[in-house]
């Protein structure tokens, strides 16, 4: 006899509770699919309602009635992947530390669908790292009154996130080493050039981002760490390749206080590896290497 499926589309008003028992019940496993909508957070709308005001958000957490259904969904013992509809960040602090994995799809479009299932079926290893920084909340910002840049962005903030600026897991481990540099002491006008060898520690053949990070000891207004060059490499298990990662001039300034972009001369601290060099428990350990060059020499550049 043959079988038949079904599709359904069910809703229900913002904030009006369902009764999922049925469905959990039967369940092997549970995909919770929560976040924002665009309805929710944009500029400028007429919207009123708890954590949203006029387009603003007053808080980062998911709306209260979708935490109380994460809430329930975990308390029923069956094994919960949250999957995160958004267009910017969520202090998802609960699911954190109760929900065993969480993964991020922002809003994926028309083959979102598909590129869920495929990534939590492992047809392929995840291999996308945050654009934005996921703070705790909302008391770890500044007030949008103020456009200083002191405790804004990965680049100034001194706290612990929840989840950093290219934070990202995939199925497998990568390992970073023979860091080397085109030159070693640079002019005031010289780009950089970095390589470096990267393999992958794992049984699982995956796509890596190489993140290139820069800082500026001792510089006045310069921040903690600077992204300065991206390469996207596709690593077979165990395999090693070598990684050359461009880092143009510009990407090598700082703003001085007084809003002055310039090259500035001294040590030029460099970070390469699967993201920042941060870590807090429950995160996995980054990895990656450092290195360092030295700059000779000082220039204005253009705004």
């Amino acid at each position: 006899m043959a079988s038949t499926s079904q599709a359904k589309f069910v809703w229900h008003e913002p904030g009006v509770k369902a009764d999922y028992s049925d469905a959990i019940r039967k369940a092997d496993l549970i995909i919770a699919v929560l976040g924002l909508t665009s309805e929710l957070e944009g500029e400028d709308m007429p919207i009123d309602v708890p954590g949203f005001r006029g387009g603003d958000r007053t808080t980062l957490d998911l709306p209260q009635v979708q935490r109380e259904l994460l809430e329930g969904l975990v308390a029923s013992g069956k094994p919960v992947v949250l999957v995160l509809m958004a267009g910017s960040a969520l202090g998802v602090n609960w699911a954190n530390e109760h929900v065993p994995a969480i993964l991020e799809a922002w809003y994926p479009g028309e083959e979102g669908g598909t590129a869920v299932a495929e990534a939590l079926a492992g047809d392929f290893s995840p291999s996308g790292k945050l654009p934005v920084t996921f703070y705790r909340s909302v008391d770890q910002l500044p007030p949008f009154e103020d456009y200083d840049m002191k405790g804004r962005t990965y680049r100034y903030f001194t706290g612990e996130p929840l989840y950093p600026f290219g934070y990202g897991l995939s199925y497998t481990k990568f390992a970073f080493s023979n860091l080397t540099f085109d030159k070693n002491a640079l002019g005031a006008t010289d780009d950089l050039t970095a390589t470096v060898d990267v393999k992958n520690t794992g049984e699982m053949a995956s796509n890596e981002v190489v993140e290139l990070y820069v800082a500026h000891p001792g510089i006045d207004g310069a921040p903690i760490r600077s992204l300065a060059g991206i390469s996207r490499v596709s690593l077979n298990p165990r395999e090693t390749k070598s990684v050359t990662i461009q880092v143009p001039n510009r990407n090598l300034s700082v703003v001085t206080p007084d809003g002055t972009r310039r090259i500035v001369p001294g040590e030029l601290q460099v970070w390469v590896g699967d993201g920042q060099p941060v870590a807090r428990a429950g995160l996995s350990k980054y990895a990656g290497i450092t290195g360092s060059v030295i700059i000779h020499g000082s220039m204005i550049l253009p705004k």
